[in-house]
C-alpha cells in the first residue's frame, strides 16, 4: 500500500524513463543501508535448479531493467533468485530518441523502444569482474546480448560473437536476444537459416556457459517449433518466452492514447496469455531435457506457479516490478512457499 501511495504520487508524475532512473538509485540505497537484506527476513525461499546451476527460488527479473549490470546485487538482495541483465550490445549505444517508455496504467502495462541503450559489451563486462571479485554475495546472472544497430545484418555473428567472447567469463549464463521490436531488422534473425549460424558462434565462444535465445511472442506456432527443433539440434540450454509484442489487441486503456506512443514493444498482463501458449508449446516440443524460461505477463505468485505447472523451469518479470515495488520478489517467494 505505501508503495503504490507513493507510486502515484511520485512515480506516475514523472517521466516513465526518469521514473526508472530514480527506481535504480532506491534499490542502491536499499542495498546501501541494508533494508533490501532486512526485506527478505522470513521469507524461505524455494531451491529450485536448472541447466547446472542452483537458484535459490524460480524467479528471476528479466533482461531490460538493469541494462548496464548496476544493480545485481542489490536485485538478488530484493529477493530476485537470477538478474538477467542487459540487453548489451558489442558497441555502445544511446539508444532510440526521447520519449521511448509510456506506461499504461490501467492495463498495468508499458511500452518501450528503448533501442538497446546500453555501456557496450567491454565496459559491462569490466564492471561484472569487478562486482565478482568484490566476493559480494550474488544471484545467479545471465548476460542477454543483440546486435548492436550500427552493425549490418550481414555483420550480425561477429557482433553476437564478439559480446559473447567478452561476457562469457563473467555470466553464468548466455542469453541471444533476437526478439526486441526495437532494433530495425532483428527480428528477421529469428528465421533459423538466420538464427543458426549466430547460435552456433555464441555456443563456441561461451566457455561451456548455457547458452539460451530469447524469442518474441509474435511468432506463429510453426515458427516456435522450428527454433524449438534448432535448440535441440545444436544442443542449446533452452529458450527464454516471451519478449515484448507488437500487437495492441486486449488493452483496457483508450486506443487514441495507446496510438499517440506509437511504436514499440507492449509488456504487462495483456501477455500473459500468449507467453503461456508459446511456452506450452515449447514444454511439448522440447521434453524435459531443455530449459524453458517464461516471462511475460507474470504479476502475482500465483501466475509463476502456473507457469511452473505449465512446464517452465524458471519465471521472470519486469513490468510488475514497476507497478509492484521493491517487495515484489518477496511477495513471490513467500506465496510459493506458502
Amino acid at each position: 500500500m505505501l508503495y503504490k501511495a507513493l507510486f502515484k504520487l511520485v512515480f506516475s508524475k514523472l517521466d516513465p524513463e526518469q521514473a526508472h532512473y530514480l527506481g535504480m538509485f532506491v534499490i542502491k540505497l536499499l542495498g546501501l543501508t541494508g533494508l533490501a537484506k532486512l526485506s527478505q527476513l522470513g521469507v524461505k525461499k524455494t531451491p529450485t535448479h536448472a541447466f547446472g546451476l542452483t537458484f535459490s527460488s524460480p524467479f528471476g527479473i528479466a533482461a531490460g531493467f538493469d541494462k548496464n549490470a548496476m544493480a545485481v546485487k542489490e536485485l538478488g538482495q530484493l529477493g530476485f533468485s537470477h538478474v538477467e541483465i542487459g540487453t548489451v550490445t558489442r558497441h555502445p549505444q544511446p539508444g532510440n530518441p526521447k520519449p521511448r517508455l509510456f506506461r499504461l496504467a490501467k492495463d498495468q502495462a508499458l511500452i518501450n523502444r528503448m533501442g538497446f541503450n546500453n555501456e557496450g559489451a567491454d565496459q559491462v563486462a569490466s564492471r561484472l569482474t569487478k562486482l565478482r571479485a568484490s566476493g559480494a554475495r550474488l544471484p545467479i546472472i545471465g548476460v542477454n546480448i543483440g546486435k548492436s544497430k550500427i552493425s549490418e545484418l550481414a555483420d550480425a555473428v561477429s557482433d553476437y560473437e564478439y559480446s559473447t567472447k567478452a561476457l562469457a567469463p563473467v555470466a553464468d549464463y548466455i542469453a541471444v536476444n533476437v526478439s526486441s521490436p526495437n532494433t530495425p531488422g532483428l527480428r528477421s534473425l529469428q528465421e533459423v537459416d538466420q538464427l543458426e549460424p549466430i547460435l552456433v558462434a555464441v555456443s563456441r565462444e561461451a566457455l561451456g556457459k548455457p547458452v539460451l535465445v530469447k524469442i518474441a511472442p509474435d511468432l506463429e506456432d510453426s515458427a516456435v517449433i522450428e527454433v524449438a527443433s534448432l535448440v535441440r539440434k545444436l544442443g542449446l540450454a533452452g529458450v527464454i518466452a516471451t519478449n515484448t509484442t507488437t500487437r495492441r489487441e486486449g488493452l483496457v486503456t483508450a486506443s487514441e492514447k495507446v496510438d499517440s506512443f506509437a511504436a514499440g514493444g507492449l509488456s504487462g498482463p495483456v501477455l500473459g496469455t500468449r507467453s503461456k501458449e508459446v511456452l506450452v508449446l515449447l514444454r511439448k516440443e522440447l521434453g524435459e531435457k531443455f530449459v524453458v524460461i517464461s516471462v511475460g505477463g507474470v504479476v502475482t505468485g500465483e501466475d509463476v506457479l502456473e507457469r511452473l505447472r505449465l512446464g517452465a523451469d524458471l519465471v521472470q518479470g519486469y513490468t510488475g516490478f514497476v507497478y509492484q515495488g521493491p517487495l515484489w520478489a518477496r511477495k513471490i517467494n513467500a506465496s510459493l512457499r506458502s
